[in-house]
């Protein structure tokens, strides 16, 4: 732990701490994909055991939560805990620090779930508060926390986003009846799935053979959720789409060079979550690579046969899900989703 970021630790974490940093998590979790490059956070502020502020981070990554939380909260902040999933910011940037925040609104202790990694803030916002006389707190949440904004922590400690596959397979294993031919592998509920996991990405990458294959549009297409698709990207030597393509049409970039400098790049752009959608190359590319940070596996109870196209492009899935443990699965429709998280 850095020096600076040394918390105090004078009361024990209660059950109603656990409880109101839950709520915090849930609200940082509604800005999954929304906040560019910054971190989703959540926030909560209560005095007497009630909640008197609440707020996440912004579209484009301002307000910040805590903004947010003070705003509603008003003269109630005085005295009261605020409840952060991250460290309070510490640094100057379109808008004041959010420790120093706190502190003007009379916060009288703070509980965060982790530490930002950013240089920039790394223990400063826990100094601020502490200088303060604030009582700080740390490590309540934390693990969850860590998974709900593993693109943010991902691109400041990997210089690259968050890589998050995700496959539907027949029950053995391809996904299409034939090469080139569209096939549609699970329900509609698998699909609402897949759609709110784009709605929580920053951008969402395929190959020029899917793109020939499917002429998918990946867009988010669930209802109040339009306004959240995410940026499409096509991983491809070729110079450009069709132009009569639906990415096309949707000003897809087309992205050439390493996976590993295509993922540099995407970064250098405020990119914390990235969506990959495949092809079986694609897939297979990334995973081989170890460039997968969580694999969302759907598989389906059709049977599509010899001739249908493997899901890995002759990678075995077993071989494929040696890196990863299971962190959730549940029934989608007739499919059944497992989502799985890359060891440390």
């Amino acid at each position: 732990m850095n020096s600076r970021a040394r918390t105090t630790t004078a009361r024990p974490v209660t059950t109603d701490d656990a409880r109101w940093m839950d709520v915090a998590l849930r609200l940082g979790r509604r800005a999954l994909g929304t906040t560019a490059e910054n971190p989703n956070v959540g926030c909560v502020i209560v005095k007497d055991g009630r909640l008197v502020g609440a707020g996440w981070t912004q579209p484009g990554g301002r307000p910040h939560a805590e903004t947010e939380a003070l705003a509603m909260a008003g003269d109630k902040a005085r005295g009261a805990t605020a409840y952060v999933t991250l460290e309070p910011c510490a640094h100057h940037g379109k808008t004041g620090p959010c420790a120093e925040a706190l502190v003007a609104a009379g916060i009288a202790r703070v509980v965060t779930a982790i530490e930002d990694p950013d240089l920039r803030v790394s223990g400063g916002g826990h100094a601020i508060l502490s200088r303060a006389g604030v009582a700080c707190e740390s490590g309540l949440g934390a693990e969850q926390a860590r998974r709900d904004m593993a693109g943010f922590l991902t691109r400041i400690q990997k210089n690259r986003p968050q890589v998050i596959l995700k496959m539907a397979f027949s029950a053995d294993g391809k996904i299409a009846a034939a090469a080139g031919k569209r096939t549609a592998i699970s329900g509609a509920e698998a699909r609402s799935y897949v759609h709110l996991l784009r709605a929580q990405s920053n951008a969402i990458l395929v190959g020029m053979g899917t793109v020939m294959a499917d002429d998918p549009e990946l867009t988010c297409r669930l209802p109040g959720l339009e306004g959240r698709s995410p940026q499409p990207f096509v991983l491809s030597r070729q110079a450009s789409l069709p132009p009569a393509s639906h990415l096309a049409r949707r000003g897809a970039e087309v992205l050439r060079g390493s996976l590993r400098q295509v993922l540099e790049g995407l970064s250098l752009r405020g990119i914390n979550r990235l969506m990959v959608e495949g092809g079986a190359r694609v897939a297979r590319s990334f995973l081989e690579a170890g460039l997968v940070d969580e694999f969302h596996l759907i598989r389906a109870p059709l049977t599509l046969g010899p001739d249908g196209v493997d899901g890995l492009d002759g990678l075995s899935l077993d071989q494929a899900l040696q890196p990863f443990q299971p962190i959730r699965q549940e029934k989608l429709g007739s499919d059944l989703l497992t989502v799985y998280e890359a060891r440390p």
